[in-house]
């Protein structure tokens, strides 16, 4: 038989527990029947964060500062941000007066730093996400980092294949939750050219500490996906490499 319902005076403490380990919206209790004030104002505020998220240029010279590295500005071919949100095939194609910065140099990876749907998340998390896997890719030869605007994520099969890198790492802002508005993807392409798929990716998610993964963890999985990418000239659904990641 079913557990009878937990008791009502219960349910703050339940309420507590839940809100400890997930930032979704649980037991937001009721007034009539509507959402309490608080619960709607809280909702309304994150919507703005994620529309803000979405909406917000990248700054590029926040970014350079941060690493304290020498950085190539790329564009799509989308013009402004009205066209990006769109037009996404734009956002998968090089501005071809963007091509010419882009030379090959016998380099093996090319990490490459993009706004996607979220400017905010590049803002917190890149800078340190790119310092700490350099500290973990000593091994590798690396094109200077690439900072795209207006960009989706097959850009990189596009910038890869210019710099003619064995593999691509692209670190985009992923698409804003109304609890996660600044969540950094990493997507690694194995062997980058115009036409790759979805399939020919591995995507490391989440990366937004203190709610998601910490910098030190995705560096790791990453840092292991790369090694392995390298070893089996693969990347995607048939590389089963990925260390366990915490929960």
């Amino acid at each position: 038989m079913a557990e009878p319902p937990a008791p009502l005076t219960a349910l703050p403490a339940l309420r507590d527990r839940l809100r400890a380990v997930t930032q979704a919206r649980v037991l937001l209790g009721r007034a009539g029947q509507a959402l309490p004030t608080s619960a709607l104002l809280d909702f309304q505020l994150d919507h703005a964060r994620a529309r803000d998220a979405v909406q917000t240029a990248l700054d590029p010279t926040g970014f350079a500062d941060a690493v304290g590295l020498p950085i190539i500005e790329v564009h799509s071919r989308a013009v402004n941000r009205s066209e990006y949100l769109k037009r996404p095939d734009l956002g998968r194609l090089l501005d071809p007066a963007d091509a010419a910065l882009l030379k090959p140099m016998g380099d093996e990876l090319a990490i490459i730093v993009a706004d996607g749907l979220s400017a905010t998340a590049i803002h917190h998390h890149a800078a340190p996400l790119v310092l700490a896997l350099l500290a973990r890719l000593s091994g590798w030869r690396i094109a200077p980092i690439i900072l795209a605007t207006q960009a989706r994520v097959a850009l990189g099969d596009a910038i890869g294949e210019l710099l003619r890198v064995d593999c691509a790492l692209m670190l985009i802002g992923e698409r804003p939750g109304l609890s996660a508005p600044d969540s950094l993807g990493a997507y690694l392409t194995w062997q980058p050219r115009i036409g790759r798929v979805d399939s020919e990716r591995n995507c490391v998610s989440n990366i937004r500490p203190p709610h998601g993964l910490s910098y030190q963890a995705a560096a790791d999985a990453i840092a292991a996906l790369l090694t392995a990418a390298r070893q089996r000239r693969l990347t995607g659904v048939q590389l089963r490499a990925a260390p366990a990641l915490p929960k």
